[in-house]
């Protein structure tokens, strides 16, 4: 059995709605093991004999569809990819306020074009590292909030599905996933 982590895309944010048991049992109706969701924001850890993450994802958002009416992109990572993730911020180091780290998950590896043309909006001062299928972000001067770098910006650029995390979540994600 192997850890997974389901991140949903723009769940809660706006104006798609999904209660976290909904999503807990949809996870378990699908034949994964000891689903558990973290905060409001679309994320769930679960257990599956399924190897592949793309065929996990795909399922998630068939059921969430079919069952739900939503529309809702699904990205997944495994326990040990996230450890990963968690373990290769290259920013993490620099700075000890963790709402300045974020992480934008990608559904595949960008062209290399698009992330060599990719640069920061306006003159903002926002760090990143685009590595496989992460974007680590670093904002020195300020919060996600008020940037324009921001998820649909890197859609737009990077031509990908994405969807970011806060370095607290991914943390706590991590941690979830390792059991």
């Amino acid at each position: 059995m192997t850890r997974y982590v389901a991140l949903l895309r723009g769940v809660n944010v706006g104006s798609t709605r999904l209660a976290m048991a909904d999503l807990r049992r949809l996870v378990t109706d699908l034949g994964h093991e000891d689903a558990r969701t973290y905060l409001q924001s679309g994320n769930v850890v679960f257990g599956s004999t399924v190897r592949d993450a793309e065929k996990l994802a795909g399922g998630i958002e068939r059921a969430l569809a079919d069952e739900l009416g939503l529309s809702v992109p699904v990205l997944v990572r495994s326990a040990r990819e996230l450890a990963a993730v968690a373990g290769g911020n290259p920013y993490a180091e620099r700075e000890d306020d963790p709402t300045r780290l974020l992480v934008a998950f990608l559904a595949t590896a960008p062209k290399r074009s698009t992330v060599d043309a990719l640069t920061v909006p306006g003159g903002e001062n926002v760090a990143f590292t685009v590595t496989g299928r992460e974007v680590y972000l670093h904002f020195p001067e300020g919060g996600y909030g008020r940037s324009k770098f921001t998820n649909a910006y890197l859609e737009k650029k990077l031509d990908v599905v994405a969807t970011t995390r806060n370095w607290k979540s991914v943390r706590a994600l991590a941690e979830l996933a390792a059991g």
